[in-house]
């Protein structure tokens, strides 16, 4: 039996699928109510558990074979990273308790850089489960190409998407939210001992314009990337509700600058099969 964190997500859920596929018992863990006849139908057990409560995360985690842990994304936190503190703290409390045999924890690229940015919550996570005992596999994944989403209803409807990633001709470590939860899901069944980094992207790198290319490819109409200034960015994000972007615009500036990026430049990085093309004609498909 595994504990899954987050399974009503595209990467919790992908864990979940690729473990009940496979055979394995499933606890699923959800805040939800609502969404858990769905998963009790497909064989799981379910665990209701907010990421703040590690009474019922620790509950949630006793009696398996190993668990998968992430934190809910906060893109517009409040300075300092509160939220992802609060959260952290009962996580890693909770995984204390419990003391599960092994962890598949989902990071991020850039969880080791140095410089402010919105993914430095990421780095704060694989501090605060650094003192555990149980083997830990931190599963530092690319860009997700699942962000093109935000794009489709532009490329409908306008033949266009705005890039914040620049230049558009620029290679770009991403890979599918799928594959992210299938490579977590092998990882929960290995057997390693301390603590390791696993560093995974796509097939290939992808560039914003092939993004584009991808979409007219799967719309049917021509599409093209437009770099949205760097200047403008701070009033973009505000007009879209957000009180702190600061952190995001720390983040793209990293990726476009370059130092937000793998060890040894991707050199040791495990690879998926899904490409950027597959998931954006899923989600022009709604699929």
């Amino acid at each position: 039996m595994y504990a899954v964190m987050g399974v009503t997500g595209k990467v919790g859920g992908a864990v979940a699928t690729t473990l009940l596929e496979s055979g394995c018992g499933v606890r699923a863990i959800m805040r939800d109510a609502a969404k858990a006849p769905g998963w009790r139908e497909r064989g799981c057990q379910v665990a209701l558990a907010n990421v703040e409560d590690a009474d019922a995360l620790s509950a949630a985690f006793r009696d398996t074979e190993g668990v998968f842990v992430m934190l809910p994304p906060v893109f517009d936190p409040q300075p300092g990273f509160p939220e992802a503190k609060t959260a952290i703290a009962a996580l890693a409390g909770s995984l204390e308790r419990a003391a599960p045999p092994k962890i598949v924890c989902l990071s991020t690229i850039g969880a080791d850089a140095q410089q402010p940015n919105l993914l430095n919550q990421l780095g704060l996570l694989e501090e605060a489960l650094q003192p555990l005992a149980a083997p830990i596999a931190f599963l530092r994944a690319a860009w997700f190409m699942d962000n093109a989403a935000f794009d489709a209803a532009s490329a409908r409807s306008a033949g266009l998407i705005e890039s914040f990633l620049q230049p558009l001709d620029k290679q770009y470590p991403m890979v599918a939210a799928k594959d992210v939860g299938s490579v977590a899901a092998q990882l929960l069944r290995d057997t390693w001992r301390g603590h390791r980094v696993v560093e995974l992207e796509g097939p290939r790198r992808v560039t914003p314009n092939e993004i584009a290319r991808a979409f007219a490819a799967a719309l049917g109409i021509p599409v093209a990337a437009r770099v949205v200034q760097r200047e403008e960015w701070e009033k973009v994000f505000r007009s879209h509700g957000m009180q702190n972007p600061t952190p995001r615009i720390q983040m793209l500036d990293g990726f476009n600058q370059g130092w937000i990026q793998f060890s040894d430049g991707g050199k040791h990085t495990r690879h998926g099969t899904i490409t950027a093309e597959q998931v954006i004609a899923a989600i022009a498909n709604n699929r």
